[in-house]
Protein backbone atom coordinates (compact mmCIF):
# COMPACT_ATOMS: atom_id res chain seq x y z
CA UNK A 1 0.00 0.00 0.00
CA UNK A 2 1.39 3.37 -0.99
CA UNK A 3 2.31 5.71 1.85
CA UNK A 4 0.24 8.87 1.94
CA UNK A 5 2.45 10.83 4.36
CA UNK A 6 5.95 10.91 5.82
CA UNK A 7 6.67 10.32 9.48
CA UNK A 8 9.29 12.88 10.43
CA UNK A 9 12.07 12.38 12.97
CA UNK A 10 14.04 15.44 14.02
CA UNK A 11 17.59 15.55 15.32
CA UNK A 12 17.24 18.08 18.12
CA UNK A 13 19.73 20.92 18.45
CA UNK A 14 18.92 21.61 22.10
CA UNK A 15 18.13 19.78 25.33
CA UNK A 16 15.09 17.56 24.87
CA UNK A 17 12.79 15.57 27.11
CA UNK A 18 10.27 12.91 26.11
CA UNK A 19 6.75 14.03 26.98
CA UNK A 20 5.60 10.44 27.59
CA UNK A 21 8.37 8.66 29.49
CA UNK A 22 9.86 11.95 30.78
CA UNK A 23 13.39 10.78 30.09
CA UNK A 24 15.96 13.51 29.62
CA UNK A 25 17.25 12.90 26.10
CA UNK A 26 20.01 15.51 26.12
CA UNK A 27 21.24 17.35 23.04
CA UNK A 28 21.10 15.92 19.52
CA UNK A 29 18.28 13.59 20.51
CA UNK A 30 16.17 11.92 17.84
CA UNK A 31 12.54 12.80 18.47
CA UNK A 32 9.24 12.81 16.63
CA UNK A 33 6.43 15.29 17.20
CA UNK A 34 3.00 13.86 17.97
CA UNK A 35 -0.13 16.00 18.07
CA UNK A 36 -1.31 16.71 21.62
CA UNK A 37 1.73 14.87 23.04
CA UNK A 38 4.66 16.97 21.97
CA UNK A 39 8.12 15.47 21.48
CA UNK A 40 8.48 11.72 21.92
CA UNK A 41 11.61 9.60 21.96
CA UNK A 42 11.80 6.89 19.30
CA UNK A 43 10.99 4.20 21.85
CA UNK A 44 7.73 5.84 22.95
CA UNK A 45 6.89 6.60 19.31
CA UNK A 46 7.36 2.90 18.45
CA UNK A 47 10.10 3.72 15.95
CA UNK A 48 13.10 2.36 17.84
CA UNK A 49 13.09 -0.92 15.88
CA UNK A 50 14.01 0.92 12.68
CA UNK A 51 17.59 1.36 11.45
CA UNK A 52 19.12 4.49 10.01
CA UNK A 53 20.00 4.66 6.32
CA UNK A 54 22.05 7.82 5.57
CA UNK A 55 21.23 9.86 2.47
CA UNK A 56 23.55 9.56 -0.51
CA UNK A 57 22.64 6.39 -2.38
CA UNK A 58 19.45 7.17 -4.28
CA UNK A 59 18.83 3.61 -5.52
CA UNK A 60 19.34 2.05 -2.08
CA UNK A 61 17.12 4.66 -0.43
CA UNK A 62 14.35 4.26 -2.97
CA UNK A 63 14.31 0.47 -2.68
CA UNK A 64 14.58 0.38 1.12
CA UNK A 65 11.67 2.76 1.42
CA UNK A 66 9.63 0.70 -1.03
CA UNK A 67 10.16 -2.52 0.94
CA UNK A 68 9.71 -1.00 4.40
CA UNK A 69 6.16 -1.07 5.73
CA UNK A 70 7.09 1.66 8.20
CA UNK A 71 9.68 4.34 7.54
CA UNK A 72 10.52 7.85 8.71
CA UNK A 73 12.41 10.79 7.22
CA UNK A 74 15.23 12.08 9.42
CA UNK A 75 15.68 15.86 9.41
CA UNK A 76 18.20 18.24 10.96
CA UNK A 77 18.09 22.02 11.21
CA UNK A 78 20.78 23.82 9.20
CA UNK A 79 21.82 27.11 10.77
CA UNK A 80 23.60 28.17 7.59
CA UNK A 81 20.63 27.59 5.28
CA UNK A 82 17.91 28.31 7.87
CA UNK A 83 15.93 25.20 7.04
CA UNK A 84 15.56 21.52 7.85
CA UNK A 85 17.69 19.27 5.67
CA UNK A 86 17.17 15.59 5.02
CA UNK A 87 19.75 13.31 6.64
CA UNK A 88 18.36 9.96 5.59
CA UNK A 89 15.65 7.42 6.43
CA UNK A 90 14.69 5.12 9.26
CA UNK A 91 13.63 1.79 7.73
CA UNK A 92 13.02 -1.79 8.76
CA UNK A 93 16.07 -4.07 8.91
CA UNK A 94 14.59 -6.62 6.49
CA UNK A 95 13.77 -3.86 4.00
CA UNK A 96 17.32 -2.51 4.10
CA UNK A 97 18.80 -5.98 3.62
CA UNK A 98 16.52 -6.67 0.65
CA UNK A 99 17.38 -3.32 -0.89
CA UNK A 100 21.11 -3.97 -0.45
CA UNK A 101 20.80 -7.35 -2.19
CA UNK A 102 18.93 -5.80 -5.12
CA UNK A 103 21.47 -3.00 -5.48
CA UNK A 104 24.35 -5.46 -5.39
CA UNK A 105 22.69 -7.62 -8.06
CA UNK A 106 22.35 -4.83 -10.62
CA UNK A 107 25.21 -2.53 -9.59
CA UNK A 108 27.10 -3.11 -12.84
CA UNK A 109 24.01 -2.39 -14.93
CA UNK A 110 23.39 0.87 -13.08
CA UNK A 111 27.06 1.86 -13.39
CA UNK A 112 26.96 1.34 -17.17
CA UNK A 113 23.75 3.35 -17.35
CA UNK A 114 25.42 6.25 -15.53
CA UNK A 115 28.41 6.06 -17.89
CA UNK A 116 26.16 6.13 -20.95
CA UNK A 117 24.28 9.14 -19.59
CA UNK A 118 27.55 10.97 -18.89
CA UNK A 119 28.84 10.23 -22.39
CA UNK A 120 25.58 11.47 -23.88
CA UNK A 121 25.76 14.72 -21.90
CA UNK A 122 29.36 15.22 -23.02
CA UNK A 123 28.35 14.60 -26.64
CA UNK A 124 25.53 17.13 -26.40
CA UNK A 125 27.85 19.69 -24.80
CA UNK A 126 30.38 19.29 -27.61
CA UNK A 127 27.64 19.69 -30.19
CA UNK A 128 26.43 22.85 -28.47
CA UNK A 129 29.97 24.27 -28.30
CA UNK A 130 30.43 23.69 -32.05
CA UNK A 131 27.13 25.44 -32.77
CA UNK A 132 28.13 28.33 -30.49
CA UNK A 133 31.49 28.61 -32.29
CA UNK A 134 29.75 28.72 -35.69
CA UNK A 135 27.63 31.62 -34.49
CA UNK A 136 30.73 33.47 -33.30
CA UNK A 137 32.34 32.98 -36.71
CA UNK A 138 29.15 34.08 -38.46
CA UNK A 139 28.84 37.31 -36.47
CA UNK A 140 32.59 38.04 -36.25
CA UNK A 141 34.22 36.52 -39.36
CA UNK A 142 37.28 38.69 -38.85
CA UNK A 143 38.34 37.01 -35.63
CA UNK A 144 41.59 35.01 -35.96
CA UNK A 145 41.20 31.43 -37.26
CA UNK A 146 40.34 28.93 -34.55
CA UNK A 147 39.60 31.64 -32.00
CA UNK A 148 35.85 31.05 -32.25
CA UNK A 149 36.29 27.59 -30.71
CA UNK A 150 38.32 28.97 -27.80
CA UNK A 151 35.63 31.57 -27.18
CA UNK A 152 32.87 28.95 -27.28
CA UNK A 153 34.68 26.48 -25.00
CA UNK A 154 35.37 29.16 -22.40
CA UNK A 155 31.88 30.68 -22.54
CA UNK A 156 30.14 27.29 -22.31
CA UNK A 157 32.24 25.82 -19.50
CA UNK A 158 30.00 23.71 -17.24
CA UNK A 159 28.97 24.96 -13.79
CA UNK A 160 30.75 28.26 -14.35
CA UNK A 161 27.75 30.56 -14.60
CA UNK A 162 29.36 31.99 -17.72
CA UNK A 163 27.54 33.60 -20.61
CA UNK A 164 27.41 30.46 -22.71
CA UNK A 165 25.32 28.66 -20.08
CA UNK A 166 22.53 31.26 -20.13
CA UNK A 167 19.17 30.82 -21.81
CA UNK A 168 19.96 33.62 -24.24
CA UNK A 169 23.17 31.97 -25.37
CA UNK A 170 21.47 28.59 -25.74
CA UNK A 171 19.08 30.20 -28.22
CA UNK A 172 22.14 31.80 -29.88
CA UNK A 173 20.96 35.33 -29.17
CA UNK A 174 23.28 37.84 -30.87
CA UNK A 175 23.76 39.90 -27.72
CA UNK A 176 24.79 36.84 -25.71
CA UNK A 177 27.28 35.83 -28.40
CA UNK A 178 28.72 39.35 -28.44
CA UNK A 179 29.13 39.38 -24.65
CA UNK A 180 31.15 36.17 -24.89
CA UNK A 181 33.34 37.68 -27.61
CA UNK A 182 33.87 40.87 -25.59
CA UNK A 183 34.90 38.83 -22.54
CA UNK A 184 37.44 36.96 -24.65
CA UNK A 185 38.84 40.15 -26.21
CA UNK A 186 39.33 41.75 -22.80
CA UNK A 187 41.49 38.88 -21.56
CA UNK A 188 43.27 37.92 -24.78
CA UNK A 189 43.70 41.21 -26.67
CA UNK A 190 43.97 43.97 -24.04
CA UNK A 191 45.73 44.78 -20.77
CA UNK A 192 42.58 44.04 -18.77
CA UNK A 193 44.23 41.29 -16.69
CA UNK A 194 47.22 43.58 -16.04
CA UNK A 195 44.92 46.25 -14.60
CA UNK A 196 43.19 43.68 -12.39
CA UNK A 197 46.58 42.46 -11.14
CA UNK A 198 47.46 46.05 -10.26
CA UNK A 199 44.41 46.26 -8.03
CA UNK A 200 41.99 48.04 -10.35
CA UNK A 201 38.30 47.60 -9.62
CA UNK A 202 36.69 45.33 -12.26
CA UNK A 203 34.56 48.16 -13.67
CA UNK A 204 37.49 50.60 -13.74
CA UNK A 205 39.58 48.00 -15.56
CA UNK A 206 36.82 47.51 -18.12
CA UNK A 207 36.56 51.25 -18.66
CA UNK A 208 40.32 51.44 -19.20
CA UNK A 209 40.23 48.92 -22.06
CA UNK A 210 36.85 49.85 -23.55
CA UNK A 211 38.27 51.74 -26.53
CA UNK A 212 40.58 48.86 -27.41
CA UNK A 213 37.73 46.37 -27.13
CA UNK A 214 35.48 48.49 -29.34
CA UNK A 215 38.19 48.82 -32.01
CA UNK A 216 38.79 45.07 -32.13
CA UNK A 217 35.06 44.36 -32.25
CA UNK A 218 34.72 46.73 -35.19
CA UNK A 219 37.67 45.12 -36.96
CA UNK A 220 36.28 41.62 -36.48
CA UNK A 221 32.87 42.79 -37.72
CA UNK A 222 34.08 44.76 -40.73
CA UNK A 223 34.75 41.67 -42.77
CA UNK A 224 31.15 40.66 -42.17
CA UNK A 225 30.03 43.97 -43.63
CA UNK A 226 32.31 43.57 -46.66
CA UNK A 227 31.05 40.04 -47.29
CA UNK A 228 27.44 41.19 -47.00
CA UNK A 229 28.13 44.00 -49.51
CA UNK A 230 29.80 41.56 -51.96
CA UNK A 231 26.90 39.12 -51.68
CA UNK A 232 24.46 41.90 -52.51
CA UNK A 233 26.48 42.81 -55.59
CA UNK A 234 26.55 39.19 -56.76
CA UNK A 235 22.79 38.91 -56.41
Amino acid sequence: MKKTFDIKVFISSRESCCEECHENLGRKAWVTLVKDKGALCLSCADLDHLVFLPAGDAALTRRARKHSTLSAVVLKWSRARKRYERQGLLVEVRALEQAEQECLADSEVRARRVERAAARRAELDQQYIRQFARQVRKLFPGCPPGRELSIAEHACLKYSGRIGRTAGAKSFDKQAIQLAVIAHIRHAETEYDFFLAKGYDRFDARAAVKDSVDQILMKWREIAGVLHFRNNLLH
